[in-house]
């Protein structure tokens, strides 16, 4: 059902053959990862919640890629992560091997996500010391939690592809756990998808959009 592909960075990502489309961009899964989720997400969090623990929720957790730039990004700035992936359709281990990541993590972290893929699945999961890991294997509308994260990175596919993960209501659901003064930030920015924060409380963000994208969205909840 996935198929190892090539991006134009150099970076790997699968396609989805069910779905019909990519994991990452075509033109760029490194990049689009970086731009979108760390420069615009993390670093941005980190600055706003200086306690140096950051938690974050990611919504489509897939190739693992997210994760293992937020785990060196934490890393080299010695940074508590806590982090939730919401994923309905979780990935063999051999595929999460299968797109050589290993090159832009440092061994410890490759090595922490692929020995714990299962367990992170059951329980939370130490990647490194100061790096937990937890995949919820589930859909984002079944997902309940007591926990408030600082941070959501929403990477679902796109609404051609699946268009009941960017309804009103799915918005609104996932934004509940979200702390006040927290941010949600996406690779997609579409009139729907702003309405649809502000209509729970968001001030919003355009930014400029990773390679092969115009613009981006980030949103601060008030």
């Amino acid at each position: 059902m996935n198929r190892i592909t090539a991006t134009a960075d150099g970076s790997n990502t699968l396609y989805n053959e069910k779905i019909g489309e990519h994991y990452h961009s075509k033109h760029g899964a490194l990049q689009e990862s970086k731009h979108v989720f760390i420069n615009a997400g993390l670093k941005h969090a980190v600055a706003l919640f200086p306690e140096q623990e950051i938690n974050v929720l990611e919504v489509g957790f897939g190739t693992g890629l997210n994760f293992l730039m937020s785990a060196a990004y934490c890393k080299e700035e010695n940074i508590c992560l806590q982090y939730t992936g919401l994923e309905a359709f979780p990935l063999r281990s051999e595929e999460l091997a299968s797109t050589e990541y290993d090159k832009y993590v440092s061994n410890d972290i490759w090595s922490g996500l692929i020995d714990n893929y299962g367990k992170a699945m059951q329980q939370s999961a130490c990647i490194l010391p100061k790096q937990q890991l937890r995949i919820v294997h589930t859909y984002l509308s079944r997902f309940d939690t007591m926990d408030r994260f600082q941070l959501i990175y929403y990477d679902a596919f796109s609404v051609q592809h699946q268009p009941e993960m960017w309804t009103d209501e799915i918005i609104a659901h996932v934004c509940q756990f979200l702390q006040p003064g927290g941010i949600f930030v996406t690779y997609a920015i579409t009139g729907n998808l702003k309405r649809a924060l502000k209509s729970v409380g968001f001030t919003i963000e355009k930014l400029p959009g990773a390679a092969g994208k115009r613009e981006m969205l980030r949103a601060i909840k008030q």
